[in-house]
């Protein structure tokens, strides 16, 4: 088998890879055991100045990086450019913040000294998926790193060349080797990962069916995961709203990364007071973004990541309307190459539709009229997923009631949800469990030791 990287704008055959036979990957696994005995006794300024130099290394090739990740999956070279600059920021920002992070704490007990400190857990497995190539590798490896762990990644067989671009760049900035391992491996061989003694522990950014297996099989082995998983997404749009702030957005909510984002808006759930005007221009203004090449700075959605995403966008869609719900714009794909589909907006949705209980993972929005604040909260929460949501109203006590009322992980008020260094990520329900970035990202895989000296 090999790893077939498709340009999902042309349909054209980038480039192959072939998968690690057993012998490399125990080969890998050695090294990356043996790689972790020693990161995990380097000083706090080792690690800072190799993290700052593989940022540094990354911002120097930026506009490279951007334009493998579009080739791969299709998103705009415009986001592309903008999720290396993240990633780079990210190195830099837990290079400086991480030795902070993870200090002893100090407890007051009868001991002499007492308290507890935060030691690496040893080579993490980290599953990845294609929709951010390069941010969801850097979320997960730079603060585990800068803890004193180790990774082995297996990411998603249709975005190789990112894998091995980022494993480059570790190995190009002087890390040593086994601190930072691709593997080209089937998802059939992750559970033999996660069974061997040298995992520490893993985590999984996914779908539902994917978390659920990596759970179990850490479980089995007793091993800790964090599970980032999917999202229907609550964009929530109070009595109080500003429409002339709020419309941009929502539409940026849902078109961003093509779509394809746990974190975009999916839901869209407006009090009925303001839900007529709402519709309209939200529709007006999903149907005027641009839909086009991804390397053109004019192009607000490009296509789809790959052909299975597409059929099941289509499928989906295609079913719900047959079910009844009323189409205000797009609602089928664009014809001609590539897998793009347009900008769409579904209301009247049936509950029992695929757009009323299934995920959209694409540029799809489907809204919800709502009879209050209260009644919008309720339609937010019910749902299997719990990833974030947004809030959009002028008025405080409307805002401070969404997000003591919202069942999720993360809720921003009047902007678009976005993945922070300083907050921590993650979601509760089937959305997953454990965090990613922040205080509580750093500390996740670790292993937190308690002392007490007499």
């Amino acid at each position: 088998m090999t790893f077939t990287a498709i340009n999902p704008a042309t349909e054209a055959v980038l480039a192959e890879y072939p998968t690690h036979d057993e012998a490399y990957v125990d080969a890998a696994l050695a090294t990356s055991a043996a790689a972790f005995e020693q990161w995990k006794k380097t000083s706090h300024a080792e690690r800072r100045l190799l993290m700052n130099r593989v940022a540094e290394l990354l911002e120097s090739e930026i506009p490279s990086a951007a334009e493998l990740m579009t080739n791969e999956m299709g998103k705009t070279f415009a986001a592309a450019k903008g999720e290396a600059s993240k990633c780079a920021l990210t190195m830099r920002y837990y290079a400086e913040h991480a030795e902070g992070m993870l200090a002893t704490e100090y407890v007051t007990t009868k001991a002499t000294k007492s308290g507890f400190r935060y030691d690496p857990l040893g080579a993490l497995l980290a599953v990845m998926p294609w929709n951010f190539p390069m941010w969801q590798i850097i979320r997960v490896a730079v603060p585990n790193i800068m803890a004193g762990n180790v990774i082995v990644l297996k990411h998603s067989s249709n975005v190789p060349g990112s894998a091995e671009y980022v494993e480059g760049l570790f190995t190009r900035a002087g890390f040593p080797k086994g601190v930072f391992t691709n593997l080209f491996v089937e998802s059939g061989r992750v559970e033999r990962l996660i069974a061997d003694p040298r995992i520490a522990a893993c985590t999984v950014t996914g779908g539902d069916r994917a978390g659920r297996s990596v759970a179990s099989i850490a479980g089995k082995h007793l091993k800790k995961c964090v599970l980032e998983l999917g999202g229907s997404d609550p964009f929530v749009v109070a009595a109080s709203a500003d429409l002339d702030h709020t419309i941009p957005l929502a539409v940026t909510a849902r078109l961003q990364n093509n779509g394809q984002a746990c974190i975009c808006a999916k839901r869209f759930i407006v009090v009925k007071d303001i839900a007529d005007e709402f519709s309209r221009r939200f529709a007006e203004a999903m149907a005027a973004a641009t839909v086009g090449d991804p390397m053109s700075p004019a192009t607000i959605l490009g296509p789809l990541a790959n052909k299975a995403q597409f059929e099941t966008l289509s499928a989906q869609v295609a079913d719900s309307i047959a079910a009844g719900a009323t189409v205000l714009t797009g609602g089928a794909p664009i014809d001609g190459p590539g897998y793009y589909f347009a900008p769409t907006v579904l209301t009247n949705v049936p509950a029992d539709s695929p757009a009323g209980c299934e995920e959209l993972f694409g540029p799809v929005a489907v809204i919800h009229v709502a009879e209050d604040l209260d009644d919008a909260i309720r339609i937010a929460n019910d749902t299997p997923w719990g990833l974030s949501g947004t809030i959009w109203a002028t008025d405080e006590d409307e805002i401070e009631r969404a997000i003591a009322g919202l069942d999720v992980g993360i809720v921003f008020a009047n902007a678009v949800v976005a993945s922070m260094n300083e907050l921590p990520f993650g979601g509760v329900k089937g959305s997953g469990y454990g965090r990613e970035l922040g205080v509580a990202g750093v500390r996740e895989f670790t292993n937190v030791k308690s002392f007490f000296i007499a």
